[in-house]
């Protein structure tokens, strides 16, 4: 029994220590990967650009050229492209990340505090990017956990080899040691060239990306890390409040103060960059809209056999569809549901660049393509309210639409009468309690349509020549 009971101790105390030594192996596997130092190769690299280790570093992130770039401060104070890092895998589609579980990668500026670092990551090592900050939240937006990490897989994730991650978790730490306290992280949809917002000019985020874009021009003008506030719901940059009032996301910015020569400095780039993209326009660069079955993933990685996320969704590659751009005129939506208010009249004419930009354009649509898979008309939440492009009398499309439906329009029931446009006709329809007009009042109201006053809205449909029933309106399904 003695002999029995010395055993079982042998035993117990055999297994604790072979428990010790496998936590203690899991905690030096973590330390070793979180404490990996930066390759020879790369601080060799950091002295040619005349920087070091414990300089401060700033990101930037481009998702259609699926690229992450880093960026590390000079001793003059400016900044110098680092090392390039092509992306393994990101997902989603170009544009803003909006709620939880849409797989969208975040776009805007973003700051990487040292508590942001994980080095307990599932995904080799992290770090959250600090989504959603304060725009986000200024426009409803939901959704967090948004990490930069390794293992090449991605829901709404920068994605990036373990190699790589090492190496980039390696330079935020000797810069976070160095005394910087966060790192800024500029996420872009892609490189805020001409060529860029010439072809994607019909996205409904460009209003959102060209507020980006005076974020990314101020980097690239002055090669020092932008101040970001936000105010009105929009992003500001380098800008002061007068008086010493505060900015506050969701309430209109109070007067700002700029330094004036920096800003005339990026106004002039601005302008440049404008006229670069209307000259392209009118040399007949196609707008375009690209639809990714779910997000991307760098070239360099092509059949390479790295196991990524969802690698179907990579086989089938993204599908770039022309939108039409009529010489001389200015071509109608596909479908264009729009609601006028009066009070949206006299609006600020804008540049011409701006203008071409804003035009809505005709989609060239593949015969097998669905309208639902390559058409979203809800604007973004961050593109601000304006009236519609769309008029009364524009040119008529080639091809009837035949993916639309029709759904019942519920009558009010104010005693009002309403006034539909329809392809540039209108014809009053009685609201209920209303007397039905005679024949010749119809034809008169049929031949000179004059919109009611009290009318709270009026419904286009641009470009069709198409009539609906009374008491239907034509909408597509998402």
């Amino acid at each position: 029994m003695r002999r029995a009971k010395g055993l079982f101790r042998h035993f117990r105390s055999v297994a604790a220590t072979v428990l010790v030594a496998g936590a203690l192996a899991g905690c030096q596997d973590v330390n070793t990967k979180a404490a990996k130092p930066i390759p020879s190769e790369t601080l060799a690299l950091m002295e040619k650009k005349g920087t070091s280790k414990s300089a401060p570093m700033l990101i930037r992130a481009y998702k259609k050229e699926a690229e992450l770039e880093v960026w590390k401060q000079k001793s003059d104070g400016q900044y110098a492209l680092l090392k390039k890092y092509p992306m393994c895998r990101w997902s989603g589609q170009l544009g803003p990340k909006t709620r939880e579980g849409d797989r969208q990668v975040p776009e805007g500026f973003y700051n990487i505090t040292p508590g942001q670092m994980n080095p307990n990551s599932s995904y080799y090592l992290s770090f959250n990017v600090g989504y959603p900050n304060a725009f986000d939240r200024a426009h409803g937006r939901g959704g967090g956990l948004i990490m930069v990490h390794g293992a090449c897989s991605s829901a709404g994730c920068f994605s990036m080899t373990d190699d790589q991650i090492a190496e980039i978790y390696a330079i935020a730490r000797e810069s976070f040691a160095g005394g910087q306290r966060a790192i800024q992280m500029q996420s872009m949809p892609f490189r805020m060239t001409a060529e860029n917002l010439a072809r994607h000019r019909s996205d409904p985020n460009m209003a959102f990306w060209r507020n980006l874009k005076e974020g990314s021009d101020y980097f690239e003008v002055a090669r020092t890390e932008p101040d970001v506030g936000v105010c009105g719901r929009r992003y500001v940059f380098n800008a002061r409040p007068a008086g010493g009032a505060r900015l506050d996301a969701s309430a209109a910015c109070p007067t700002l103060q700029y330094e004036p020569e920096l800003r005339n400095q990026v106004a002039a780039r601005q302008r440049h960059d404008d006229q670069k993209v209307a000259e392209l326009i009118g040399s007949g660069v196609k707008a375009v809209k690209v639809v990714y079955a779910d997000g991307g993933q760098h070239p360099e990685f092509a059949d390479k056999g790295h196991d990524v996320s969802r690698p179907e969704a990579l086989a089938r590659g993204p599908v770039e569809i022309a939108l039409d751009d009529r010489k001389g005129r200015k071509a109608p939506a596909v479908v264009q549901l729009a609601t006028v208010r009066g009070d949206t009249l006299g609006a600020a004419k804008p540049s011409p660049a701006e203008a071409l930009a804003m035009a809505p354009k005709e989609a060239a649509i593949a015969p097998s393509a669905k309208l639902e898979t390559i058409l979203d008309p809800t604007p973004s939440a961050s593109t601000p309210d304006k009236p519609s492009s769309a008029q009364p009398g524009a040119a008529k499309p080639e091809k009837p639409l035949t993916t639309a439906t029709l759904k019942p329009v519920k009558a009010a029931d104010d005693g009002k009468a309403r006034v539909r446009t329809i392809g540039g006709r209108a014809a009053p329809t009685p609201a209920a309690g209303v007397k039905k007009p005679d024949a010749s009042a119809v034809a008169r109201a049929t031949e000179k349509p004059k919109p009611d006053a009290s009318a709270s809205t009026t419904q286009l449909l641009a470009g069709s020549s198409q009539s609906l029933p009374a008491g239907f309106a034509l909408t597509t399904s998402r």
